[in-house]
């Protein structure tokens, strides 16, 4: 017997599909988290600053809620950087949201990991050694490091 699948009208209502912000808000809002880890803001900072929550600045930086143009600017004001900052490196427009097995653009990714802590961490550590042979070092240390972890 065949198996029928029951699909309710509470299943088909627009509240219950996830909606995929769009890559422009994602991209904007990760510029937003990391001026504000550079300047050394938390979120509640911010919010504050800005008259909002820090759950409004974290929906901000996901790219879940889009920033309006007059907030956009405040925040440029607040971090002290022209608005143009938010939109550097954005990739073109035509975004794919499914590479499948496509290698991921090089400047995302390293836009995707400044924007951790540990990657803003690790960058400003390094750039504090002085030393080109110990930087060096470091490197060798850190791809070392990533090719016996990928072989685990």
């Amino acid at each position: 017997m065949d198996k029928v699948e029951v699909i309710s009208e509470a299943d088909k209502s627009p509240i219950n599909k996830k909606k995929i912000p769009n890559p422009v808000d994602i991209h904007v809002g990760s510029r937003v988290r990391l001026r504000r880890m550079l300047v050394g803001f938390s979120q509640e900072k911010l919010g504050g600053s800005m008259g909002l929550t820090f759950q409004q600045i974290q929906k901000y930086e996901k790219g879940v809620n889009r920033i309006g143009a007059s907030r956009l600017f405040k925040l440029s004001q607040v971090l002290d950087v022209p608005v143009q900052f938010f939109f550097e490196g954005m990739p073109s427009s035509e975004i794919s949201t499914s590479l499948g097995m496509a290698e991921r653009d090089t400047d995302a990714f390293l836009y995707e990991f400044l924007n951790t802590r540990d990657g803003l961490e690790l960058n400003r550590a390094f750039i504090k050694v002085r030393d080109s042979s110990v930087r060096r070092s470091i490197i060798d240390l850190v791809r070392s490091l990533g090719r016996s972890s990928n072989t685990n």
